[in-house]
């Protein structure tokens, strides 16, 4: 059927709905009469829950399988004719066996339901940056939360033309069998292939598959880079705004960062915290020698545990209307949501995550197993909603980035803030990135893993070649960001966190903007510099210059023993991890005698 004039678009759709068989296929115009029908229609079902509209005005509730509640890095695959080109971090499997087995699954798995087709363009339509895909679902629930994460409708077919170049994405909930699910990706066809899944992270293809492990691979090829980073911009008094990127593992504070409250002392003085994007950074170099970047995303899907007034209220904010929870309690008394972390008041009368009734009563911190909302709970909410949005957020040119953070969760081994000595040192400094683990990825919690740049699971290629990818950028910025590494996790010995996090980190950062305006000065370690302890503002914290100097303490046996595993790391990547890493890995020995 001709759904649009493109023909690549209506010979892949047809092909599609001749393997999956619907009843009928309904092209995502965007318009917000068909969406309120689409809402209509999934609350009639049961798919969603409409929420008390005067306290939560536009919002949802939706339960996934049980079985269905995380990314599944294990059925993760990435597809490339051959196998050392997806590398040995990733999980491959060989295109056309892949393309064979999942056919089968996907053989009559819309009988009696309908293809949704959803143009989407991630970043603003018509931008440098943009790059547009087409996911055609069976959920009436990809389809809501795609209109909010993404830019969907009409205007994206326009945009597109008679090009080719879509990225293909097709999504089928089939029998949610867990042992049949895939999340699979083709790079070398611009295609996504998502089958047996329900949960967001899985199916919304244009999150992690599109914006990370597709354009990873486009911007390697294209002379870009898609990273998995936050983009904040602090505002000085005088109006003039610097924009940082970071990457950070799950739980390692990146919302919080990215939708920071300035602490009273800087906003006493008049400064200012803008939002630009919580998870996605696509980054390309300027006119002007600078790396610009934009958020491709349209909204947030972030995890609902544990955000609160304290926590992250410009969060708490932005899902108060047109939000879609996933996996929250629904308190019965008022018709809302609740998760654990949001107040001390867990309601009486409530039906948890699961759908079975609640009793707070036996919570127990513990046992995950007793939490009313799961603890990878989440919300999907547009970004428009949020308090703290950039007035750039939309702007198709990006911002300019003056410095580039990484930061994991460390007990001990990372002090709180360090620079890299230049841009390979930086490369270096990110590739060694190392956190511990949360209920983001399904697996163990509290071991520590490796995370280069926070793109571990997220990478569309060999990870060796993602560090010369990096290397080669280098040497293309003329006037790149300088590049540091934060721990916001350092603990003293009963275990308990020293350095108070949350909006106080924007201390460090108003640091880190000095280092890259020539400001301040800084002292030489074996791993890089670090601030003077007295050039951190502590005024209002209730931690001496003293405590500073013991959370910028490098300690050298400590870091002696980091090196075995850097090294072990490196050899699990394989033979194409770049000489230049190995070079500052041996220049950092010789440094720590």
């Amino acid at each position: 059927m001709a759904l649009t004039t493109n023909k690549y678009v209506n010979e892949w759709v047809d092909e599609m709905a001749a393997m999956t068989k619907p009843d009928k296929i309904v092209l995502i115009d965007g318009s917000k009469e068909q969406i309120d029908a689409l809402r209509d229609e999934a609350c009639s079902t049961g798919e969603i829950i409409k929420l008390n509209q005067e306290l939560l005005p536009d919002c949802y509730l939706h339960r996934t399988a049980v079985n269905d509640v995380a990314r599944v890095e294990g059925r993760t695959f990435i597809c490339t004719s051959k196998k050392e080109d997806a590398g040995n971090i990733n999980n491959w499997m060989d295109p056309k066996e892949c393309y064979a087995k999942l056919t089968k699954l996907y053989t009559g798995s819309m009988k009696g339901r309908t293809m949704y087709v959803i143009p989407y363009s991630m970043s603003a339509v018509g931008s440098p940056f943009a790059k547009y895909g087409i996911e055609l679902t069976d959920s009436i629930y990809v389809v809501l939360n795609m209109v909010i994460m993404t830019r969907v409708g009409l205007d994206v077919l326009k945009a597109l033309g008679d090009d080719a170049g879509f990225i293909k994405g097709l999504h089928a909930k089939a029998d949610l069998d867990e042992e049949n699910r895939y999340i699979v990706h083709f790079p070398e066809d611009n295609t996504i292939w998502s089958v047996n899944s329900g949960y967001g992270g899985n199916v919304l293809l244009g999150k992690k598959c599109f914006a990370l492990r597709i354009a990873s691979y486009l911007g390697r090829k294209e002379g870009w880079m898609a990273e998995h980073m936050l983009i904040l911009g602090i505002e000085a008094p005088n109006g003039e705004v610097k924009y940082v990127t970071g990457a950070f593992p799950s739980a390692c504070g990146k919302t919080n960062l990215a939708m920071l409250i300035p602490p009273e002392i800087y906003k006493k003085k008049g400064y200012k915290a803008w939002c630009v994007g919580d998870d996605i950074a696509w980054l390309r170099v300027g006119d002007d020698g600078r790396l610009w970047a934009v958020n491709p995303e349209n909204g947030f899907f972030g995890v609902a545990p544990g955000t609160n007034e304290q926590s992250n209220p410009n969060a708490l904010h932005t899902c108060m209307k047109n939000t879609i929870f996933t996996n929250v309690v629904h308190n019965l008394d008022n018709d809302t949501v609740w998760w654990e972390g949001l107040d001390k008041n867990p309601p009486a009368n409530a039906i948890d995550w699961k759908g079975n009734k609640w009793d707070y009563t036996k919570y127990d911190k513990k046992d995950k197993s007793t939490c009313g909302a799961h603890p990878n709970s989440r919300f999907t909410a547009s970004a428009a909603n949020c308090p703290c949005l950039s007035s750039e957020f939309n702007n198709p040119a990006g911002v300019p980035i003056s410095a580039i953070i990484f930061g994991g969760r460390r007990a001990k081994t990372a002090p709180l803030v360090y620079q890299a000595r230049n841009w390979q040192h930086g490369v270096f400094v990110g590739s060694i990135m190392a956190s511990e683990t949360t209920a983001a990825a399904t697996g163990a919690v509290g071991g520590v893993r490796r995370d280069p740049m926070a793109m571990r699971p997220f990478t569309g290629y060999d990870m060796g070649d993602y560090f010369g990818h990096w290397l080669a950028m280098g040497k293309k910025i003329s006037n790149p960001p300088m590049i540091f590494n934060v721990n916001w996790f350092r603990t003293d010995d009963e275990g308990h966190f020293i350095w108070p996090g949350f909006g106080d980190n924007m201390r460090v950062v108003m640091w880190i903007l000095a280092r890259c305006a020539g400001e301040v000065d800084a002292v030489e370690t074996p791993i890089g510099f670090v601030p003077k302890a007295e050039d951190i503002e502590i005024d209002g914290l209730d931690i001496t210059v003293d405590t500073v100097r013991d959370l910028l303490d490098v300690d050298a046996a400590l870091w002696k023993e980091e090196l075995a595993g850097i090294d072990e790391f490196y050899k699990q990547i394989g033979d194409r991890v770049p000489k230049e890493l190995y070079d500052e890995l041996d220049a950092l020995k010789a440094r720590l005698g």
